[in-house]
């Protein structure tokens, strides 16, 4: 056991855990990675190509070697940084991406043939034979490729999702986001401090003695006027991992992850944050130095050795060596040794560096590693000599670079600080923004604090709030003095980027092969391509390249960064919406009713809708819309088309604004009538359709298809605010508030007598299109319209919403002797097709209103969205038109997606005429029909055409014939 004293562990409460199988002992407040290394486990892991030997690098969630998978079944968690994974008792962990044992792997094999596996040789090789890329190269590289492995069962784990709004956003909880906190929050704004770790305090948990009082003392104290802050929220256990426009974060929050049982507890909340301005204090990430055989278990970064002795009391050896340019080595090396490890030496590369009470070897490099599954020795050269330390770990300390990323998600590009060798953000970044602390360069725990209360201030004075600095904690000040050393040269592969097997030399044949610039070096080595997403290694590569080309760094550029900053769960991007919960399910307001009939459903969008209504008797769906088809035509029907989307138009150019919406006039449209609308995309190609109803001279309801209802909305918003804010029209979504059922048949007009009150339905009073508000049922407000997509006498009636399923009720009540016969939506699909009205098939978004015989339906006289492009020679030449189809043959099916052939024409692209869009069986015909688009459609009526259906091996003679198979003067539905 390499177990030291102290730290910030719970020593009495010992955890039990597993990692492959065996079981091991750790306490509370250890994550996975620090019980391991106090069990003396160095090998976790091994390396995506080569299948190299991997220890843990870090100590928090840059981690690029320590991944593992957690818990097994159902719930299997793969790729998970051991570096971040809280203990808890009972916690099954597994290494992956191997073949055998993690000791003994049998893909190492890879390993050997390195030579054959350099940089780019994925885009030189496969290439022949041919056939063998399906048959042998393919399945061979999917087998090959990943690192951990889904369990392949549903994820019984719950998710959710959520909306924050504050003024400030901390991301980061280490010395400048609690002092960015703490400044905010007693200005009385509302904050959001955001902290991926379990613990508040970031690097001050890591170190020694950073403030001159000890530093759990000091965040103690925060912890607890922070609890007493209404204004404040804190969220541990929470990764900012992305921006995006407006103010807006993306943040997931580890809600039970760190418990042996969530019950039934959400396990991670996927966050929205919209904030006024954000403070970004995510820290820096310390470099490594490249070497030769620097990727061994045991060698590791110096900042994460420091911190896994001062907060988690491990060593990962008893005899350890540090490797560093600058002073932050030695930090280290004093840490560690007053915790009793002994240390070997400290080699730094910077000459006449001194020590009085452990060994320094001066402008001394390490040159290679031994050691088959773990560090035994390091080579080391100094002035000409070399020599062999016997050492169980090795510290690197290569500077530190700031976590900017999120900083840069807006494609700003960093700008390269001379003083600090690193990357700093630049320009160009969410707007909002500021970075204090360590991502702002400023990385002392002084300057960290000093900046964090700094950085609070100047983004609350954008807001015009003021703010002062608070009393802060005396602080540790030393500088890194840092002295550039990037990697030590050698003709043995020195790692750059551990996950993923790129080397110095890697890059150095990117060079070679003139993939020099940052991408393509990027996708040619797939640096920086790992879950880490280069977070130890691409400022160091870029010093290589820069090396190489003899161009300054700032010259050789960064890559993009992107979101997210940490690997994210794709269930929490999907908030537990899965299964039923995939999106909202919403029920008509006739559905109890519909439910207690017996009805069979079927989801139209988000809507649940009755399909039909079957009977006892009846063995097959087709008897049942058979018989609600011919219901309706015979007597009178009902079915609720509360889906169709229904928004109210107020103001005083409504009429003007609904104009410049609708190809056709609506403006011109009576108060007390209805009129069918065409709405055209900007392209000129048909949208969507629907009627305009104008109730008085200032109010007008139109109606959109079902599966447009909430897009024509937000488009009619945007035209509204954004192109004619200066029309005086206000607009509202109302398809929830009404209920709206379609009484139709011959009998509809005596049926709805039963139910107005005192209301003229007559011909001559309410004619066709017409439209009208009255009471129903002794005083229930309603709004009814004549109008019929059925080809009979109908109507349409609405009352709100709460009495849809009372009214359904009543009409079938009343309605028994009338014949009255609910119907779902396959005879409403039937009685469409029937009277040959386009709907949601036809208008599919490559139909124009000349292919749906509406061309002269586009108003010359004025101007609207779409109609100058409605007009291109293309889509008046267009000679695909609307007809009607009717088997030859009636036993014969019409299958719907058949694409069309001139009778005895060779079947292929160019001589496709036309495809069906809409079929079903007629019970009015005897046979299928169906609707669909034919070239020169109107000139071949009685012609015999062809339907192919190549999928299911079909061929159906059909015979061309008028779009409307019922009452094609519309005398019916005028009586």
């Amino acid at each position: 056991m390499t177990r030291l004293s102290g730290g910030l562990i719970d020593h009495t409460q010992s955890l039990r855990f597993t990692f492959d199988g065996k079981t091991y002992s750790g306490h509370a407040g250890d994550t996975l990675a620090s019980a391991l290394l106090a069990n003396d486990v160095r090998l976790m892991a091994r390396s995506f190509k080569y299948h190299r030997p991997r220890g843990v690098l870090s100590a928090g969630s840059e981690e690029p070697n320590a991944l593992v998978t957690l818990h097994a079944g159902a719930r299997q968690e793969p790729n998970s940084r051991a570096t971040v994974v809280e203990l808890f008792d009972g916690l099954e962990s597994f290494s992956q991406n191997r073949v055998g044992s993690l000791g003994f792997d049998l893909m190492a094999v890879n390993d050997l043939m390195s030579p054959f596996f350099a940089a780019g040789f994925y885009y030189k090789t496969f290439m022949w034979p041919r056939a063998f890329w399906e048959k042998l190269y393919e399945p061979a590289i999917r087998r090959a490729a990943g690192l951990g492995k889904l369990s392949m069962q549903p994820d019984p784990d719950h998710y959710d999702a959520g909306f924050l709004h504050c003024d400030l956003l901390v991301i980061g909880g280490g010395a400048a986001g609690l002092a960015a906190a703490l400044t905010a929050a007693r200005a009385g704004v509302q904050v959001i401090l955001a902290d991926e770790d379990f613990r508040l305090g970031g690097r001050l948990l890591a170190e020694s003695a950073p403030l001159d009082r000890p530093a759990t003392e000091w965040i103690a104290g925060l912890e607890a006027e922070f609890a007493s802050l209404p204004n404040l929220r804190v969220m541990r256990r929470t990764t900012v991992w992305g921006a995006f426009d407006h103010g807006v974060y993306g943040a997931v929050e580890r809600v039970s992850d760190h418990l042996a049982d969530p019950g039934r507890r959400v396990r991670q909340t996927l966050w929205r944050i919209t904030a006024k301005r954000a403070v970004l204090a995510s820290g820096a990430t310390e470099r490594h130095i490249p070497f030769a055989n620097n990727d061994r278990p045991g060698v590791m970064l110096s900042g994460a050795m420091r911190a896994y002795a001062n907060r988690w009391a491990v060593s990962p050896a008893k005899r350890i060596a540090i490797f560093t340019n600058n002073d932050d080595g030695h930090r280290t090396a004093r840490d560690l040794m007053a915790k009793g490890v002994e240390i070997a030496a400290v080699i730094d590369t910077r000459p006449a560096t001194t020590a009085t009470d452990y060994r320094v070897i001066a402008a001394g490099q390490v040159t290679n590693s031994k050691g088959r599954l773990g560090l035994s020795r390091i080579e080391v050269n100094a002035n000409g000599r070399s020599e062999w330390l016997d050492c169980g770990a090795l510290g690197i300390a290569g500077g530190w670079n700031p976590n900017i990323q999120i900083a840069s998600h807006h494609r700003g590009r960093p700008v390269w600080d001379e003083a600090l060798q690193a990357f700093v953000a630049g320009p160009g970044g969410p707007a909002g923004l500021i970075c204090a602390g360590a991502a702002a360069g400023r990385g002392s725990s002084a300057q960290a604090l000093t900046s964090g209360a700094e950085a609070a201030i100047a983004a609350l004075a954008d807001l015009g709030i003021a703010a002062y600095l608070p009393e802060l904690p005396q602080a540790e000040d030393a500088a890194q003095n840092l002295q550039p050393f990037w990697h030590v040269p050698g003709k043995t592969r020195a790692w750059v980027d551990f996950q993923n097997d790129v080397t110095v030399k890697d890059i150095a044949l990117a060079h070679q092969e003139n993939m020099r610039p940052v991408e393509h070096l990027k996708r040619w080595t797939t640096l920086g391509m790992a879950t880490d997403q280069g977070k130890t290694s691409n400022v160091t590569a870029l010093a290589v390249m820069s090396e190489l080309t003899g161009q300054p760094i700032q010259a050789t550029g960064t890559t993009i960064f992107r979101p997210p900053y940490t690997p994210v769960s794709l269930s929490v991007l999907g908030g537990g919406d899965t299964g039923a919960h995939f999106r909202p399910r919403r029920l008509t307001p006739t559905h109890e009713w519909a439910k207690a009939q017996g009805a069979a459903f079927v989801e139209v969008g988000q809507w649940m809708r009755a399909q039909y209504f079957p009977r006892a008797g009846e063995t097959h769906w087709r008897q049942t819309v058979d018989r609600e088809v011919l219901a309706t035509r015979k007597g009178v029907g009902i079915c609720d088309v509360t889906t169709l989307g229904k928004i109210d138009v107020q103001g005083a150019d409504a009429g003007a604004f609904l104009d410049r919406v609708y190809a056709n006039a609506i403006a011109s449209l009576k108060p007390g009538m209805v009129r069918y609308g065409l709405m055209l995309r900007e392209d000129g190609f048909a949208w969507d359709d629907g009627t305009c109803a104008r109730l008085d001279d200032t109010h007008y309801v139109v109606t959109t298809t079902t599966a447009n209802a909430g897009t024509i909305y937000r488009h009619m918003e945007f035209c509204r605010q954004c192109l004619w804010p200066e029309l005086d029209v206000q607009l509202i979504s109302t398809t929830d508030a009404w209920a709206q059922l379609s009484v139709a048949g011959p009998n509809a007009r005596t049926l709805l007598q039963r139910v107005v009150d005192g209301f003229d339905l007559s011909n001559a009073a309410f004619p066709f299109m017409a439209c009208a508000s009255l009471t129903i049922c002794g005083g229930l407000r309603a709004r009814l319209f004549r109008i019929s997509f059925s080809g009979e006498l109908a109507f349409e009636i609405a009352v709100p919403a709460r009495y849809g399923n009372a009214l359904m009720e009543r009409l079938v009540t009343i309605g028994v002797d009338l014949g009255a016969t609910p119907y779902g939506t396959e005879a409403l699909g039937v009685l469409r097709i029937e009277k040959g009205h386009a709907a949601g098939n036809e208008l599919n978004g490559q139909t124009s209103a000349q292919m749906l015989g509406m061309g002269r339906m586009v108003s010359a006289k004025k101007d609207a969205i779409g109609t100058v492009m409605s007009r291109r020679e293309g889509l008046l030449a267009e000679r695909r038109v609307l007809v009607g189809l009717q088997p030859v043959d009636p036993g014969d099916a019409v299958v719907a997606g058949s694409h069309l052939f001139t009778e005895g024409a060779e079947q292929n692209t160019w001589t496709d005429q036309g495809w069906i869009t809409s079929a079903c069986f007629s019970p009015h015909v005897g046979s299928g029909i169906g609707l669909g688009y034919l070239e020169n459609g109107a000139d071949r009526m009685g012609e015999i055409i062809v339907a192919a259906n190549p999928l299911q091996g079909q061929s159906t003679r059909l015979r061309v014939v008028s779009p409307h198979f019922i009452d094609p003067e519309g005398g019916r539905l005028r009586d």
